[in-house]
């Protein structure tokens, strides 16, 4: 395991209020992330499961013809899902060996490379925009959720997934089994509670309606049931989900406007 700079007991800059931040490079820039997850994305992918995707689509309620753009898309699943659904969809991802099968396959909207930091978008272009499980990664997070406020329409929706610093079937489980920090191959990783994250959104321009709990989502597909199946402790967490507190989840969904 590379070593691991942690920055624990609050970080703050003006903006940005987290718990701890884990960088594995001191001098992080946006080509070292590129690079990263291009090796990421080639050797061990960091996506998720359908049902994942699934679930998520019916949270964005997309409707068809709204304008829609997933931030970090990876490989397309959710903006594939939003043109069936009947959306004009578009992706960005900094990473190209992500977006290569979305490119490939033809089926993923608008797809380009681009910096979350720096959308290649007009202003007021979208009605939907949505971060899920990648906020939490850039070099400038403030930055970021102002780029997603100045590309959305006036009262347009945001859906953004980020980790909890105190999920108590993850972050508090290792650490009482291991006595570590869950630490991933991710360049930079934060951990932030509920009012923190909260915090974030609505003092660079988003208003938080309503913050949902993410622990696991419900199997969709008999591929999925056949994971979840093949992997008791998986069955285990499902079963354990509506006894876990808000704010003791795995991660947070918040269910934003401008």
């Amino acid at each position: 395991m590379p070593i691991a700079k942690i920055t624990e007991a609050r970080k703050k800059t003006p903006q940005v209020v987290v718990s701890f931040e884990i960088r594995l490079d001191d001098k992080v820039t946006a080509d070292d992330s590129r690079a990263a997850y291009d090796v990421i994305y080639g050797e061990d992918d960091i996506s998720q499961r359908a049902s994942f995707y699934l679930w998520v689509q019916d949270l964005l309620a997309l409707k068809p013809g709204e304008t829609y753009l997933d931030i970090s898309c990876g490989r397309a699943q959710l903006t594939t899902l939003a043109r069936v659904r009947g959306s004009n969809a578009h992706g960005l991802d900094l990473s190209y060996t992500a977006l290569h099968s979305g490119w490939n396959s033809g089926r993923g909207g608008h797809l380009i490379t681009g910096n979350s930091q720096q959308l290649p978008y007009a202003p007021e272009s979208f009605d939907v925009v949505s971060n899920i499980g990648s906020l939490e990664h850039y070099l400038d997070m403030a930055m970021a959720v102002q780029q997603m406020v100045r590309v959305l329409k006036p009262g347009g929706r945001a859906i953004v997934l980020v980790p909890n610093s105190f999920s108590l079937l993850h972050n508090i489980w290792i650490a009482l089994r291991d006595g570590r920090t869950n630490i991933d191959q991710q360049p930079i990783q934060r951990y932030a509670t509920r009012l923190e994250w909260q915090t974030l959104l609505e003092e660079n321009g988003l208003v938080v309606d309503k913050t949902l709990k993410y622990e696991l989502e419900t199997p969709r597909t008999w591929t999925d049931w056949g994971h979840y199946l093949r992997h008791p402790k998986k069955m285990v967490r499902l079963a354990l989900r509506p006894f876990v507190p808000l704010n003791l989840a795995f991660c947070f969904v918040f269910l934003c406007y401008k």
